[in-house]
């Protein structure tokens, strides 16, 4: 899994502006939370493997935004609350396979 973040930061260092980072950061974040399938949890482990990573999704969101607070553009603000809702969704989903749904 942290395969995955660590390319986030590399295409970031090659960004023109702060805001352009910051918006590349999350964006490596939302091809990280693609690739989870949720559809194919089935057991208990698999459940804890998927929050684990949206809880760690929601962290390194809060880390950018706080790394580039000055820097927050329209662009930063917008990616992050459509990759915090994402999370969210997916939590309530995860969620009602944990209540047998």
């Amino acid at each position: 899994m942290f395969s995955a973040f660590s390319s986030i930061d590399y295409r970031s260092i090659r960004a023109s502006t702060p805001a352009e980072a910051a918006v590349k950061r999350l964006n490596g974040i939302g091809e990280v939370l693609s690739s989870l399938d949720l559809s194919a949890i089935h057991t208990q482990d698999e459940m804890a493997r998927a929050l684990w990573t949206l809880d760690t999704a929601d962290k390194c969101i809060r880390m950018i935004l706080t790394e580039f607070g000055t820097e927050r553009t329209r662009d930063v603000v917008r990616e992050a609350a459509s990759l915090t809702d994402l999370i969210e969704q997916a939590r309530d989903e995860v969620s009602s396979h944990r209540d047998g749904g």
